[in-house]
């Protein structure tokens, strides 16, 4: 087997509804948006990524982009697997005379159903895996930032993607009780649109609702370092007119506020759920935010005024998922218990 090493890939991937992570060889070689670009008419594949992300909300009627997840889940199998393949490429994308093995491990939504689950093992057998193993987003989660999984002792993610919130206490490598929603980033987005149609009568793409998140997102209306206002460029709905207005990020706490109170709630009913004995180790290490919605200016504070907990954001939340399943991936004989 060992001399046969070379031919095998092993690749760590966290298949997000809004990026994807590939890690191998310890390094995080592929960072893209999980969108692809596709002409209509010839049904081949354009663009991939951050190539495909440019087009979106751009392209004329001959080329569609297609992001292939939704809530967390495939929604476009064909899209999802040529994006998969298109992202295994970007790898090493010099032809090899040897078409390497691959060996996968994948995250996925801890909420996830069983037709869900073959259909993201089945896209990746697709795109030429020859070993798949599933991971759950919090467990890995868990892992990427440190924790000791093995131990008996409790600990409470909360990882907020693009299209699910996964909120899990694990103790002794296993997932005791999990909420898993379908509020995320992506609902974010929605709601920062919502927003600006209704309050400002501008009318933004995704693309431009995403920049405001990243730039004033806020889940408290009053921040100790606020950042400025941020310059919206759209159309307005009156006039029909492009249009420029600036934002501010109390503002933007207000469009997100319903969004972020589902959050909260099932935060509370995942403690409430929790084992009287997990309970009280969860008192004593508080809460772990991970995903790219960990990085929502004072989101990590309204739930610790919510919970009475101490809420921790992880060290770059965005990637923590995809280091636990790159952990996972190198000591797979020991985390065989918790593959799905």
């Amino acid at each position: 087997m060992g001399i046969f090493n070379f031919l095998t890939q092993e690749l760590a991937i966290d298949l997000g509804t809004a990026n994807t992570l590939i890690v191998y060889k310890d390094k995080v070689v592929v960072d893209e948006p999980s969108i692809i670009a596709k002409n209509r008419t010839t049904g081949e594949i354009i663009a991939i990524g951050k190539e495909a992300q440019k087009m979106h909300g751009k392209a004329h009627e001959n080329i569609k982009t297609i992001r292939p997840l939704k809530d967390g889940v495939i929604a476009d199998f064909e899209a999802a697997e040529q994006m998969i393949r298109g992202m295994i490429k970007l790898i090493n994308p010099n032809k090899t005379f040897f078409k390497p093995q691959l060996k996968m491990v994948i995250c996925i939504p801890s909420g996830i159903t069983e037709v869900e689950k073959r259909a993201v093992k089945e896209s990746a057998e697709r795109a030429g895996a020859k070993e798949v193993y599933l991971i759950h987003e919090p467990m890995a989660a868990a892992i990427g930032i440190g924790i000791d999984v093995a131990e008996p002792m409790g600990n409470m993610i909360i990882d907020i993607g693009g299209g699910t919130t996964e909120i899990a206490v694990i103790a002794l490598s296993g997932i005791v009780c999990d909420q898993s929603i379908r509020v995320a980033g992506d609902d974010f987005t929605e709601d920062i649109i919502e927003y600006m149609r209704r309050q400002h009568n501008l009318l933004i793409g995704e693309r431009t609702g995403e920049m405001i998140k990243i730039e004033v997102g806020s889940a408290l209306p009053e921040l100790d370092n606020p950042p400025e206002d941020y310059p919206v460029n759209g159309r307005d709905l009156m006039t029909g007119i492009p249009k420029q207005i600036f934002i501010s990020y109390s503002e933007i706490a207000l469009a997100l506020d319903k969004s972020i109170s589902k959050i909260e709630e099932a935060v509370l009913k995942a403690l409430e759920l929790t084992p009287p004995e997990l309970s009280a180790d969860i008192y004593k290490t508080g809460l772990y935010l991970t995903g790219g919605g960990a990085l929502l200016r004072g989101l990590d504070k309204r739930i610790s005024i919510k919970s009475k907990l101490p809420v921790y954001v992880a060290e770059d939340p965005l990637r923590a998922v995809v280091r636990g399943t790159a952990y996972t991936l190198k000591n797979l004989e020991s985390f065989k218990s918790i593959m799905q």
